[in-house]
């Protein structure tokens, strides 16, 4: 059962790249022959070349994508240095899942509605006496900086905590105490022993936060540049004509942003084998003075009560935003520059209050069915590595998370179109799962190799079968890592933007595509409830798997009686035993 489990897992990850590469490219030479294009031709690279504005959109998705990429290692490292292994760390841990639980849709919304002209931001200054007539706006500017600071903050949460796992790996504490010896001070050790460490073992984590920089879309819309949009939202654009005869144009679109994806994740690492590897003299080259390596921990502790908390921003944000979509969504009244509103009323939530219930019901059933059907898998691979030695390739976990969804969904979409019947829901549901899989696999992936094998051993020994083995003894001690798995996969299920417009046909609505519908249009009131609703879902999730952790041991833990009752069971069952 397990390898025919695993077998299928490698068959769903494995199965949508063929078609996801080729969909792509022979609609990009013209060849697509349902809609009669049978003679291939390079006339849609030539449109492309040619069209307006192209090279702008190109250089405003690697600004965006690698600017917002290198500001987020940079505030994540810093964090780390800073709080690592002290007093304020565990809070900063705790304060990650309400961070991470907050889908980029409703925070873009959230940050639209605060740094907007007309925002909450401006209207605080203007009643402190600043007139903000004429000021920088970091919604839809020209130059992508708002959007580049929302991706670095929203991405620095999910980079420290992919950089836990990596710290105990690397035992810093030990490093620290061997760099102290040699003279280094608490910066430099950082910098010159545990970044040369730490940097590499997050490649994985770096990789798929620049990919989706470079490719996304809902983000995009709601807070990035218009004229140009960047390369993302250009060819999601084309792809939206409705003339189909114009679809090569999107299929080299697509093309483009996989090579730009590509290319982007190749410079990288060879950045980072020039920084790391070759050049190397700032590495070796010891403490920088004997004043600054002679300064004890206790200095520093009391340096740093006077520095600004450098994890303020990636805190103090995301709770500005949830109370403006709160004021938004009960707003009746609420002029600029008044700092609240006017008049406050429930209209909006009633009037929307149907097709919200049918659109929770959809995303919630779309999130829980992909999310089960990929835990079993991820559980069924991670059985069959411990049991074979042999896992699911790392590249092909990876494929999902570093190449932009929005090239891969294009030529999958082509390819549905050979397949008769309309089973939207299904196609749906099966991308979801797509790319759900590889981030539960990868938070399962931790408690499994720590787990040890030794307990199933001893449980075999006392005449348990296989499967009583995993109920009884190897479930309840991963319980708690299997409730947060199960909520990091409907999380990233309920934000999923692109799978459900494309594989859909708009035939299957979620609240995620709403509230990107919504959030351009000229009522906030609604954009704001949508919004709302789309950041409350995933924190209800993650709050169900916290409380769930928690409480899943101590239910599960026996009594001392139940504990003598059940080992007598076991021994008493065993064939030998008189």
């Amino acid at each position: 059962m397990i390898r025919l489990l695993y077998l299928l897992a490698l068959f769903l990850c494995a199965l949508p790249l063929a078609p996801g590469i080729l969909g792509i490219l022979f609609p990009a030479f013209s060849w697509i022959p349902t809609l009669g294009l049978s003679t291939p031709d390079i006339s849609a690279f030539e449109t492309v070349a040619h069209w307006p504005g192209i090279a702008k959109s190109i250089g405003l998705s690697l600004l965006t994508g690698i600017g917002s990429t290198i500001l987020a290692i940079v505030f994540c490292f810093l964090v780390l240095r800073q709080y690592w292994n002290t007093s304020r760390w565990p809070r900063i841990e705790h304060s990650l899942s309400p961070m991470l639980a907050m889908p980029h849709v409703a925070f873009a919304i959230g940050f639209s509605f605060t740094f907007a002209p007309t925002g909450w931001f401006f209207r605080i200054l203007n009643s402190l006496g600043f007139d903000t007539a004429g000021w920088y706006s970091l919604v839809q500017d020209q130059y992508g900086i708002g959007l580049l600071l929302a991706l670095a903050i929203k991405e620095t949460p999910f980079l420290l905590l992919m950089s836990i796992s990596v710290l105990q790996q690397i035992k810093v504490t030990q490093l620290q105490a061997v760099a102290s010896g040699l003279g280094y001070n608490h910066n430099e050790s950082w910098l010159k022993v545990i970044l040369p460490q730490w940097l590499p073992k997050m490649r994985l984590p770096i990789y798929a936060v620049v990919a989706y920089g470079l490719s996304v879309v809902d983000v995009a819309l709601i807070i990035g540049p218009s004229r140009p949009s960047t390369l993302s939202v250009l060819v999601w654009q084309w792809f939206n004509e409705p003339d189909l005869l114009l679809l090569p144009r999107a299929a080299v679109g697509a093309t483009l942003l996989l090579a730009l994806a590509l290319l982007t994740l190749g410079a990288l690492r060879v950045a980072e084998w020039y920084l790391l590897r070759h050049c190397r003299r700032w590495q070796i080259s010891g403490p920088n003075s004997s004043c600054h390596a002679a300064r004890t921990d206790d200095t520093i502790a009391q340096q740093k009560k006077h520095k600004v908390p450098s994890y303020a921003p990636f805190v103090i944000i995301p709770l500005i935003v949830i109370p403006v979509l709160l004021l938004w969504s009960f707003a009746q009244r609420w002029r600029f520059p008044d700092l609240l509103p006017s008049r406050y009323s429930l209209r909006f939530w009633q009037q929307e209050s149907f097709s919200l219930i049918e659109l929770t019901v959809n995303s919630i059933s779309l999130a829980l069915v992909s999310s089960f059907c990929a835990l079993v898998l991820a559980i069924a691979c991670l059985e069959y590595r411990q049991k074979y030695q042999k896992g699911l390739p790392n590249w092909l976990i990876a494929i999902p998370m570093v190449l932009p969804q929005l090239s891969l969904l294009f030529g999958i979409q082509i390819t549905t179109y050979f397949v008769p019947g309309q089973y939207y829901w299904t196609w749906v549901a099966w991308s979801h799962l797509f790319f759900v899989f590889p981030y539960l696999y990868l938070a399962l992936d931790g408690p499994w190799r720590s787990y040890d094998i030794r307990l199933d051993q001893s449980a075999r020994s006392l005449g348990l079968n296989g499967w009583q083995t995993w109920w009884r003894v190897k479930r309840p001690q991963v319980l708690p890592a299997i409730w947060l798995a199960l909520a990091v996969g409907t999380s990233v299920s309920l934000a999923q933007y692109l799978p459900t417009q494309m594989l859909g046909a708009g035939r299957v609505s979620t609240v995620t595509t709403e509230a990107v519908a919504l959030a351009s249009g000229q009522d906030r009131r609604v954009s704001a409830v949508y919004g709302l609703l789309q950041g409350l879902l995933p924190f209800i999730f993650f709050t169900m798997a916290i409380a769930a952790s928690r409480y899943s041991s101590r239910f599960s833990r026996p009594t001392q009686q139940q504990r003598r009752k059940i080992t007598d069971d076991v021994i008493c069952g065993k064939p030998h035993y008189k």
